[in-house]
């Protein structure tokens, strides 16, 4: 058995429990940076027909809301070790067993801290962007261009606009207006939004949406990124459609957005919860003013709860050691046998299995 540490930190911890935290009378959808809340997050990988594997780590670090700690692996496998994505800094395990191995096996556990997140758009005292990462964030990826149909359509959105403020929050309300969830869409989505644009299916799930805002962001010379994780708490707000509803969280990645913003840098959007809300929330297929869906529309440009975990926020994602094509995100765990890749939609068939629990310190 091996076992290695990625970060350290002094936690002692003991068990929470799984439960919603009860919000205010009036269940207001208002999530606040107050105190922090500690999640043990595990994965455990049994690929019986693999020799390879990438397992994405919530390692993505934010002052403010989300804190990595320690991290820690045990299994079977001849390799095992912390790698980056070259570009964008995604921290994964990679993991290689011997052909010769019986029953391979490894088991991932990290430590965050995280809590919600507010600002108010365009205020505040965030440090610019540096050169570098303003030129990241505003580059086409392989399924995010931003010219075309893409900046046509967003030149057209936010015309008009002066303030980047008005542009982004033009976007923003063009998304949930004209976008829809398809819950038949596979995982949380691809993301070809240049093909989304081109048929006018502008349908899919959050990696399909919400990369649609942030490629049409940074054709109009917003920076924007996705942020790629899990939900792994329920909603402290009551709503069932936003919050994991056990411990198991297999199935539960979702991913968000981000554009910057003179004075609020790094500011939270997230379009593709709001039609979650309007296709999910109890009893289903809500109107837009639904009450539930206005709360989620007015807060989630500028806030989200901390019942998610970040793991990156990488495009076009190179695995160490592998030699197929860059996928376009991390999010699932990945693996690969000598024939190629792995399913990694199919976790049953790929055998892995992700698990949470809520700690206290």
């Amino acid at each position: 058995m091996k076992r290695r540490h990625l970060l350290k930190t002094g936690l002692a911890i003991t068990a929470a429990g799984f439960a919603p935290r009860l919000a205010a009378a009036d269940n207001a959808f208002s999530p606040v940076p107050r105190g922090w809340r500690v999640v043990v997050l595990t994965t455990r990988v049994e690929p019986t027909f693999a020799t390879k594997a990438w397992i994405p780590l919530p390692a993505f670090t934010a002052s403010d809301w989300q804190r990595p700690g320690l991290a820690s692996w045990t299994g079977n496998a001849s390799l095992a070790e912390r790698v980056t994505d070259r570009d964008y800094g995604a921290e994964m395990l990679r993991v290689e067993w011997a052909d010769a191995t019986k029953n391979p096996v490894i088991e991932v556990t990290t430590i965050v801290r995280t809590r919600d997140r507010a600002v108010v758009p365009g205020q505040g005292t965030a440090e610019a962007l540096s050169k570098e990462e303003r030129a990241l964030n505003l580059r086409a990826t392989r399924l995010l261009p931003v010219d075309g149909i893409v900046k046509e359509t967003a030149e057209g959105i936010v015309r008009g606009k002066s303030r980047d403020l008005d542009k982004a929050r033009a976007l923003y309300e063009w998304m949930v207006e004209n976008t829809f969830r398809d819950p038949k869409t596979r995982g949380c989505g691809v993301g070809d939004v240049g093909w989304m644009l081109r048929t006018g299916n502008l349908s899919g799930k959050c990696a399909d949406l919400n990369a649609l805002y942030v490629a049409m962001a940074r054709s109009v010379g917003l920076p924007a990124r996705d942020v790629y994780g899990i939900r792994v708490l329920p909603s402290q707000f009551g709503y069932k459609s936003l919050g994991a509803g056990s411990e198991i969280v297999t199935k539960a990645q979702h991913c968000r957005a981000e554009v910057w913003l003179s004075g609020s840098g790094w500011t939270p959007v997230d379009p593709a919860d709001v039609r979650k809300v309007v296709l999910e929330e109890p009893p289903t297929n809500l109107a837009l003013l639904d009450p539930k869906v206005a709360a989620a529309r007015q807060t989630l440009f500028g806030a989200w709860e901390g019942n998610w975990l970040a793991f990156n926020v990488a495009h076009d994602v190179a695995l160490p050691g592998s030699s197929q094509p860059p996928l376009p995100f991390l999010m699932y765990p990945q693996a690969e046998d000598k024939s190629g890749p792995v399913d990694p939609l199919d976790p049953e068939a790929f055998q892995y299995r992700i698990t949470v629990r809520e700690v206290t310190a």
